[in-house]
């Protein structure tokens, strides 16, 4: 497998990233993608994940891993899908549609397992030159000093000691790095118990999301199904609280509960099978000195709504481009701070909606079960109670409100591209998709006026370009935008722009070309904050 070595790593190197999961390796990719090439990417294991784990990838992580160089790879080996079906027995409640809106450049999610993804992010690695991830590299201890952060480690080869200027915790729930620094996740750890199991059939269930309360074929608790590549689909089977995992995860066991949704054991074969239970914690900070803890190392949410990988590639779409800022010595350490407000709010919001969604699926025993169940019974012919049944609610990308990161905005411009709202998408007549031009920098979004742009607005954007951390200045005009989708969800006064940041999230927002408003939006984007600043303080 490309980029598979067990090459050493260098005794000194400016970033470290330990775990070679989907979120160590999109960050490692994306800081070689800004040029930081010195990032040593350390994994315990012997390669990529065994088993299916995560397998739904949202919008926004496909919009981020098309920018990494591996979203059309994905979608080519995935299977794509925006409809959800909600049953209660064998009864159909609704169904539910997750892009009804057209004019996006990615579909609502695609499904593929984590492991497959893994390989794909490791071959873009290797065709990227990176010598890829250094295996069997267990971290046993920790230093961090005031300029930098040394890793003791066993490998193969005995005991090694790694120094980087920076390191990045992308090591998991069972997090090493978090345990060797004594921080601890704090929410809540639920009682129930789930089997999760990938079986290969062959079948004619569509690709969508099928989830079921009380089904027929595993009364009293819920079920979900979803179809994979290559005639693989993961199922998921709530157990309840007394379940003993030892018991559950016994093959004879498993084929018996699949066989009660799949009919004879001879339409079917068991890939793989776990037990598990749920958890929604976080840390209290992930920026620790020049530790910053990513993914599930930093948080943890149920699987239900598909919030963990997405977030974890969130994380590292909003860590990357501040940490080679940072590395390049271009922008102050304290533009790390916004990673940890950002993220956190972030976590905040996932760990909300899993809370709910666990309580809804395994509600205790009482009014919350009757309830429950009286809002299932009215789902059956009422709209408005259909909102409030929760099979988990899919994961969407978060919109940094509040971030102090946040320039300027206009009150009349569509709230949904304020700032710190993730960027929409929108076709660009014959040239594409609005994402796909925005790049690795910061980006002016600028509509142009009649006539075409003016002078001196040309002049900015070619001093623009030679800025330390440069602006890319995009000029749309009506011809561009054929469905006037970009206007209706950016606004079409001529002469306004959108300042975007380098995670393609908006940074600030402008009426009217003003270069000095706009440069200072980029400086508080960099974290050049006041010292007057409540944020600073």
């Amino acid at each position: 497998m490309a980029g598979h070595t067990t090459a050493e790593a260098p005794d000194r190197c400016r970033v470290m990233v330990v775990g070679a999961g989907p979120v160590g390796l999109a960050l490692t990719i994306d800081l070689v993608l800004r040029g930081i090439r010195d990032v040593v990417l350390l994994d315990q294991g012997d390669g990529p994940s065994i088993g299916s784990r995560a397998i739904c990838w949202s919008r926004r992580s496909l919009e981020i891993l098309s920018r990494l160089g591996v979203g059309q790879t994905v979608l080519e080996r995935g299977v794509t899908w925006q409809v959800g079906r909600v049953f209660r027995g064998a009864e159909e409640l609704f169904r539910f549609d997750l892009q009804p809106d057209a004019g996006y450049g990615h579909p609502a999610f695609v499904n593929l397992s984590q492991h497959e993804l893994e390989a794909i992010l490791i071959a873009r690695l290797a065709e990227l030159g990176h010598p890829g991830v250094m295996w069997r590299h267990q971290v046993t201890g920790l230093r961090q000093e005031r300029t930098a952060v040394t890793l003791e480690a066993a490998t193969t080869g005995g005991p090694v000691e790694l120094t980087a200027d920076w390191v990045v915790a992308a090591d998991g729930a069972r997090s090493t790095l978090r345990r060797l620094m004594g921080l601890e996740c704090v929410g809540r750890v639920f009682e129930d118990r789930f089997l999760i199991a990938d079986v290969r059939m062959s079948a004619n269930f569509p690709s969508e999301r099928r989830f079921w309360f009380h089904p027929p074929f595993h009364d009293g608790e819920s079920a979900l199904l979803h179809r994979q590549p290559d005639d693989v689909f993961r199922i998921d089977f709530q157990l309840g609280r007394a379940a003993d995992p030892q018991v559950e995860r016994e093959p004879a066991r498993v084929i018996a509960r699949l066989e009660r949704l799949l009919g004879d054991r001879s339409g079917f074969d068991l890939v793989w099978a776990s037990v598990y239970v749920f958890q929604c914690r976080r840390l209290e900070r992930f920026v620790h000195g020049r530790v910053l803890f990513a993914g599930d190392s930093a948080h943890q949410v149920s699987p239900f709504g598909a919030r963990g990988g997405n977030g974890g590639l969130q994380d590292a779409d909003n860590l990357a481009w501040k940490l080679a800022l940072v590395v390049d010595g271009k922008a102050p350490p304290a533009l790390l701070g916004s990673y940890d407000h950002e993220r956190i709010a972030a976590s905040d919001e996932n760990i909300a909606h899993s809370t709910r969604a666990t309580d809804f699926m395994s509600p205790k025993p009482g009014m919350a079960t009757r309830l429950r169940d009286a809002v299932l019974d009215l789902a059956r012919t009422q709209p408005f109670a259909r909102a409030l049944v929760n099979s988990g609610r899919l994961s969407l990308p978060a919109c940094l409100d509040g971030s102090p990161l946040n320039g300027p905005d206009v009150a009349e411009l569509p709230t949904a591209s304020r700032p710190g709202a993730p960027c929409l998408d929108a076709p660009l007549g014959e040239t594409g998709w609005l994402l796909d031009r925005l790049g690795q920098c910061f980006t002016g979004l600028y509509r142009t006026p009649t006539g075409g742009i003016p002078t001196e607005v040309a002049a900015v954007a070619e001093r623009w370009r030679h800025l330390p951390v440069p602006i890319d200045l995009l000029a749309i005009d009506d011809q561009a935008d054929p469905t006037g989708l970009l206007a209706e969800r950016y606004g079409a006064a001529p002469g306004s722009l959108t300042l975007v940041r380098p995670d393609q999230h908006v940074a600030a927002r402008f009426e009217r070309f003003d270069a000095a408003a706009t440069e200072a939006a980029l400086a508080r984007a960099l974290g050049n904050f006041k010292e007057t600043d409540p944020w600073v303080a």
